[in-house]
């Protein structure tokens, strides 16, 4: 349940300025959903969303990769990195937004508040096995996964992608070509998560009620 899991990111120990913790999963998995709902259970609990380190479309149409935007090479990866970094260790941290409806990153748009003692950062590759991303794991105090069925991923984006004004056949297009390969190269490239959030559910609401199951050490 909910209050399962923000009870074991409360009893999580941190070494550095804040605890961090990862929330990681596929595109459309709920990790934004997840990650405000612990957000509203404690205003000590901050979100970062990886998404603003999004290249910009111009860079990825230069690239010839705006096709695959989402896809790990069309992050500034190593800007994450580095943010995250931070995170552990700065007061005062600035990090940009994305702005979905402009489709666009906006820079120095979030910053740390000087209470926020947890510090949850959602996004896709958080524990990537590949360079950067590999630099992120020793990073965290917690780290997340939620676990979603490749078909209801791809129920959600279909209809994400409707709600953003794309026709179904476009939604398709999108999804297959682009998401869910994204989703597939998560699963088969990245390392264990401490925790893992399963649901099997077509839903908008946070993945649960599911009780986290934990590594075994």
């Amino acid at each position: 349940m909910l209050t399962d899991l923000f009870e074991r990111i409360k009893a999580t120990p941190f070494t550095g300025k804040r605890r961090l913790v990862a929330l990681v999963g596929a595109p459309a998995s709920g990790k934004s959903t997840l990650a405000e709902a612990l957000a509203q259970k404690d205003p000590s609990i901050q979100v970062v969303p990886m998404d603003g380190f999004h290249l910009d479309n111009a860079i990825l149409s230069d690239r010839g990769t705006l096709h695959r935007k989402g896809a790990p090479e069309t992050f500034d990866a190593a800007g994450f990195v580095h943010l995250v970094g931070r995170l552990k260790t700065e007061d005062g941290v600035v990090f940009p937004l994305f702005d979905r409806s402009r489709d666009q990153s906006i820079a120095g748009a979030g910053a740390v508040r000087p209470d926020t003692e947890t510090i949850l950062v959602e996004g896709n590759y958080l524990m990537l096995d590949t360079a950067p991303w590999q630099k992120l794991a020793p990073l965290w105090d917690l780290s997340v996964k939620i676990d979603v069925p490749l078909a209801v991923l791809r129920q959600r984006l279909l209809q994400r992608w409707t709600d953003h004004g794309y026709t179904q056949a476009e939604a398709a297009e999108k999804a297959d070509s682009n998401d869910l390969p994204n989703a597939t190269f998560v699963l088969e490239n990245s390392l264990q998560c401490d925790v893992v959030v399963t649901t099997d559910h077509v839903t908008d609401a946070p993945p649960s009620p599911t009780t986290p199951t934990h590594k075994v050490e």
